[in-house]
């Protein structure tokens, strides 16, 4: 079982200079995630944390595949995932997230990057996600074909009707005369 508190960072014993963190992560760190919407992946992510004056500024690079379903057949496929990406951090009041920048409550000073990772991944998947060609579940492209309401003949594709539009479009036809 994957333990989240490796990804919690004390802030305010960071020093002055740059710090480097590695992470590696695998299916326990987002069966860990509650309500995530990943199960599989290898992932390595890289973050460097600078300490600057009034803030700190943690640089993300993560690269690995994730393993999402299918678009068109539903099986399961590999994803490549490779982002960048940058955070800003300062010290505040209360917690608070207002677009690229997090206000950590000063007494506690702990910043938990897990979530902030997994929103990372889960930006870097495309919106559309499907096998290369010819590599969908060969089964259920034939389903989806029979199902689509085409009917192939040969070269050209000749689409059935409902026939409801027929019965609206003989209406029609008599209303021109």
């Amino acid at each position: 079982m994957c333990s989240l508190e490796t990804y919690k960072i004390d802030l305010k014993g960071l020093k002055e200079q740059e710090t480097p963190l590695d992470f590696d992560l695998d299916d326990d760190f987002f069966k860990a995630l509650n309500g995530s919407q990943l199960e599989h992946g290898a992932l390595h992510v890289s973050a460097s944390i600078r300490k600057m004056a009034g803030f700190f500024e943690i640089l993300f690079h993560t690269e690995g595949t994730v393993i999402i379903s299918c678009d068109r057949c539903l099986d399961d496929m590999e994803q490549p995932i490779e982002t960048d990406n940058r955070l800003v951090v300062k010290l505040g009041d209360t917690y608070s997230e207002d677009d690229d920048t997090v206000t950590v409550n000063e007494d506690e000073g702990i910043l938990d990057l897990s979530w902030f990772i997994y929103e990372f991944v889960m930006l870097a998947i495309p919106i559309k996600h499907v096998h290369a060609p010819g590599k969908c579940n060969s089964a259920m492209t034939q389903k989806l074909e029979e199902l689509s309401g085409a009917v192939r003949s040969g070269e050209e594709e000749v689409k059935t009707t409902d026939p409801r539009w027929d019965a609206l479009k003989k209406l029609k036809v008599k209303s021109e005369k």
